[in-house]
């Protein structure tokens, strides 16, 4: 294979995972969820990285309420709308995960892929380390 060839096959190689990574990018923002309360009080519904985007009151059930019983429902509903988000995203990443990582811990902030690496870090020269400032230098 020429020099050329190669450059064209990364390039290639290149454009296939950005393509890939835009796609994966819409997917997560598309996530959303809307939860009804179990007595149908309040829905709530969540987007991306569980932000809350919406309260809606279905019924006039909510008007039964004291304002404490009213915020708990609110409260776990959005809880169980922002599950659902999470449990989408962690879906979407979990197949482009190394094999071992858990995308749900992932992303609820759970787990870094730092505690996936060996102890002590990725393997590195000396040199590398104390560029990085990981080694004392030498004198």
């Amino acid at each position: 294979m020429s020099f050329d060839d190669r450059i064209e096959e990364l390039f290639a190689e290149y454009e296939r995972q950005r393509s890939s990574l835009t796609e994966l990018q819409e997917r997560m923002r598309e996530i959303t969820a809307s939860v009804t309360s179990p007595r149908r009080e309040v829905t709530v519904t969540v987007g991306q990285n569980g932000v809350l985007t919406g309260i809606a009151f279905p019924t006039g059930a909510y008007r039964r309420m004291t304002p404490v019983e009213l915020q708990a429902a609110i409260l776990q509903t959005y809880a169980e709308a922002k599950e659902q988000v999470m449990d989408r995203a962690a879906d979407i990443i979990a197949p482009l995960l190394p094999e071992g990582m858990n995308a749900a811990r992932m992303v609820r902030g759970e787990a870094g892929a730092d505690m996936y690496l060996p102890p002590g870090g990725p393997r590195m020269t000396s040199g590398v380390r104390r560029m990085l400032g990981l080694a004392p230098e030498q004198p």
